[in-house]
């Protein structure tokens, strides 16, 4: 173990016996007593000496036998403590690779954030090269997803769609100007592979559809027709509700950025959920369906889509995406998270699991939630931590760590 003071938390000094690691309260913790020897101690903490070493420098300072030891542990169990050669195999040999690790290095200190284990954030960063990923829609929110989710390390990010890319297709970090005229998939794919940091797999044309999305650990489904962004079709994603492959919507419709629900198949709701929800809250839902639908294939206007905002719902979306790959649950498995021009303030409607949807969510959590307290809502800025979490999370940390009051 080679230990290393996660760089990503500013370090700084309360009083002259408490130190603070971070600026922010999600992730700002406060150590102490610690005295002053020990606070040198903490420079040395770099990741360039494995733990003999260390020992005995803390002895060259005057520091008490067992003493180093301690304070490592106390570092790691307050999740303050990575490993510079931690991680497995798999994250050894992205630190091989400096040019691709040189590109992912803010995302490998933010994901230390968010990892509580010494050399964590790297086994995940060097997880995400193994996962396939499928975009469906090649628009400017799908090709830019596809763009964002490559350029943070996923392996091989996939994308399908059909027809030839438009003038107003183009976005920055999505499809470039030169690529008017061109098939949108294969655009799209070409565009994915320039923000890689590494070589990823190409795919052509003749490259299965995989329309059950079987083999993919994540499908996003990001259309450019704006009544599937408003009204996802359930029978469209039948196939990766059977082969129990999760996927994630996003798009823009009238103004309005969507992101969500994340469907988990048989744990969290689906389209057929949101779809049997509305006709239970509005039994002319099926119908104004349809006529839009019908509208939809009639008409070659351009839809509203905002650069601005679909840049943010794709960004959102790619953050949404990453949380899932790499092992959490973000908040939109079973809510769709909204924002719409010009007030831009995000709320989650709650996406309840339907009885009468065949999914099965309903039955995994049966009795919670009726449908008809979809309209409740909460902005990203109510979205805190529960009061019991937060007991018990405090009652786990190590004595002498509590959250800083920041």
């Amino acid at each position: 173990m080679a230990p290393l003071v996660k760089p990503a938390l500013r370090r700084s000094w309360r009083d002259l016996n408490t130190v603070q690691f971070g600026m922010t309260p999600a992730h700002a913790l406060t150590l102490g007593p610690m005295d002053t020897a020990t606070g040198s101690f903490l420079d040395l903490l770099n990741g360039t000496r494995g733990l003999e070493l260390l020992r005995e420098e803390g002895r060259r300072m005057g520091l008490p036998d067992g003493h180093v030891d301690g304070l490592v542990r106390r570092l790691a169990r307050a999740g303050l403590l990575d490993d510079a050669k931690g991680g497995g195999p798999a994250a050894e040999a992205l630190r091989r690779k400096k040019e691709v690790l040189d590109r992912l290095r803010p995302d490998l200190a933010s994901l230390s954030l968010t990892t509580s284990e010494p050399g964590e954030a790297t086994a995940r960063l060097a997880a995400r090269r193994s996962l396939r990923v499928q975009v469906r829609g090649a628009g400017r929110v799908g090709a830019m997803v596809a763009s964002l989710l490559s350029g943070a390390g996923v392996g091989d990010v996939d994308v399908r769609d059909v027809g030839r890319v438009e003038p107003w297709d183009v976005a920055p970090g999505g499809l470039p100007a030169e690529a008017v005229g061109e098939r949108r998939d294969e655009a799209a794919r070409r565009t994915a592979r320039r923000f890689a940091p590494d070589r990823p797999p190409r795919h052509g044309p003749r490259s299965p559809h995989g329309e059950d999305g079987a083999g993919h650990s994540l499908v996003i489904i990001a259309p450019r027709d704006d009544v599937a962004v408003h009204a996802p079709s359930p029978s469209a994603a039948e196939p990766l509700i059977a082969s129990g492959t999760p996927h994630l919507y996003a798009g823009v419709v009238e103004g309005t950025g969507v992101v969500g629900p994340l469907v988990l198949p048989g744990e969290t709701s689906c389209a057929g959920c949101l779809s049997e929800g509305r006709t239970d809250r509005d039994p002319a839902w099926p119908r104004l369906v349809a006529q839009w639908r019908s509208g939809a294939a009639r008409t070659r206007e351009v839809r509203p889509c905002d650069l601005a905002l679909a840049t943010t719902v794709a960004g959102l979306a790619a953050a949404h995406a990453l949380a899932f790959l790499d092992g959490r649950v973000p908040s939109s498995a079973g809510a769709r998270w909204e924002v719409s021009l010009p007030g831009l303030s995000w709320h989650a409607r709650p996406v309840w699991a339907h009885p009468a949807c065949p999914c099965g969510a309903a039955r995994k959590g049966e009795g919670e939630h009726p449908s008809e307290d979809e309209e409740s809502h909460a902005t990203m800025g109510e979205q805190r931590p529960s009061k019991e979490i937060r007991r018990k999370a405090d009652a786990e940390r190590l004595a002498g760590t509590w959250r800083a009051h920041v």
